[in-house]
């Protein structure tokens, strides 16, 4: 069996699946914040308790949630083929359920790091206060890609897509850039494979298969026919 190198792309639609709410509904809100007030850097300036206190919440509904049939499926696709996981997601739940290679876009919620030093990251699983400050002496933050801040992993991201021999979106809108413009680093000839309940239409040149089912119904059997491929 030829061993392949699969890149596989999920947003937030994997983790609701397992009991996370997605990051905003229709309204572009999140719990009746408004997405400016809690995820950007003027937000943190103005209220940086309101900002700490909804990163905590969302910390603490994820150590009450499992990985799923979507991520474990991901798992057993990497027994046999090489297996990148590019998620705009910052929960754990891809390393829980036991996936290598995982590249987190938008950052990691189980971390906090410096407000000034984005280099000092620390491991962070409980509530982050205001009295939590980083080896410089500055307050910590979430360790989490806001609006308007730059997206360091993007490059790493777009070599590993560059070099795919498969693509597969899962749960992702395929609306939030950089993210989404990451389909045109393929090769030409590179197949997608598109699982979504409500798939968005996006250009690309690409052969494209479009499953319109959860993740957790798809997933596994796409990679039943992966590993036979």
């Amino acid at each position: 069996m030829k061993k392949y190198k699969i890149v596989v792309l999920t947003g937030a639609g994997i983790s609701q699946e397992s009991g996370i709410m997605t990051f905003r509904d229709a309204n572009g809100l999140w719990q009746n914040h408004d997405i400016m007030e809690v995820a950007s850097p003027e937000g943190w300036h103005n209220n940086p308790e309101l900002v700490l206190e909804f990163y905590n919440q969302r910390r603490r509904q994820l150590h009450q949630v499992q990985p799923n049939a979507a991520h474990l499926a991901i798992t057993e696709l990497q027994k046999f083929h090489e297996v990148h996981v590019v998620t705009q997601n910052v929960d754990d739940l891809h390393e829980r359920a036991g996936n290598k290679n995982v590249l987190h876009l938008h950052g990691e919620l189980l971390k906090a790091r410096s407000e000034k030093n984005n280099q000092l990251i620390y491991e962070w699983k409980n509530d982050l206060n205001l009295s939590d400050l980083a080896d410089d002496d500055s307050q910590l933050r979430p360790h989490i890609v806001w609006f308007g801040e730059d997206v360091p992993e993007i490059k790493n991201a777009a070599k590993l897509v560059s070099e795919a021999d498969i693509f597969i979106i899962v749960g992702t809108g395929m609306q939030v850039y950089p993210a989404a413009g990451l389909v045109g680093y393929l090769k030409p000839e590179t197949p997608i494979y598109y699982i979504d309940p409500d798939p968005s239409v996006f250009h690309t040149q690409n052969p494209l298969q479009v499953f319109e089912e959860k993740a957790g119904e798809a997933l596994p059997k796409l990679v039943e026919k992966l590993i036979k491929k």
